[in-house]
């Protein structure tokens, strides 16, 4: 009874859909970083290390890139409502699922043999909760603007008549 009622809890909390992410694909993970009361979308693009429990709502990837000079790791759950979207940018060809290996490595020997893969097939994606969410965001950002808009143009019309008051005070006093 209860090991049913926390599968539907988990179910529920799953996307209906992602992107098979695998170990040795290079990925861009679009992620919604909140600063203060504004959002952003962030992108961090790198080499899957490790793939865990992808038939989970836990299912997890580590994504690897060398930035600066220095190896730079994120995990991130696939499930997150953080994660705007996963994109597989290449396909490699791997024997393993955790590549440890790579952490030791630098320059040339990092490269991955890479395999043909449908692209655009992969990536066909349609998760509509995650475009209505972002069409919602955008259509917030366009009240504000346009509210941010009616406002200056208040504070204009305002300060016009002010002007328009002092210039009819100093032609009375002439």
């Amino acid at each position: 009874m209860s090991f049913e009622l926390i599968k539907k809890v988990n179910d529920a909390q799953k996307k209906t859909s992602v992107v098979d992410a695998r170990s040795g694909d290079t990925v861009r993970v679009y992620q919604k970083i909140k600063e203060g009361n504004k959002e952003r979308i962030q992108m961090f693009e790198g080499v899957v290390i490790r793939a865990d429990r992808s038939n989970s709502h836990t299912a997890r990837i580590t994504v690897r890139k060398v930035a600066s000079g220095i190896g730079v790791e994120k995990s991130f759950l696939i499930h997150s409502p953080l994660i705007e979207k996963i994109v597989i940018v290449r396909r490699s060809k791997v024997r393993r699922n955790f590549l440890s290996f790579m952490r030791g490595r630098s320059g040339k020997s990092t490269k991955l043999k890479s395999v043909n893969f449908d692209r655009e097939a992969v990536n066909d994606i349609h998760d509509a909760a995650a475009e209505a969410e972002a069409e919602r965001l955008k259509e917030v950002a366009r009240e504000e603007a346009a509210a941010k808009q009616a406002e200056k143009e208040a504070e204009e019309a305002a300060l016009a008549a002010k002007q328009a008051e002092v210039a009819a005070r100093h032609a009375e006093e002439a």
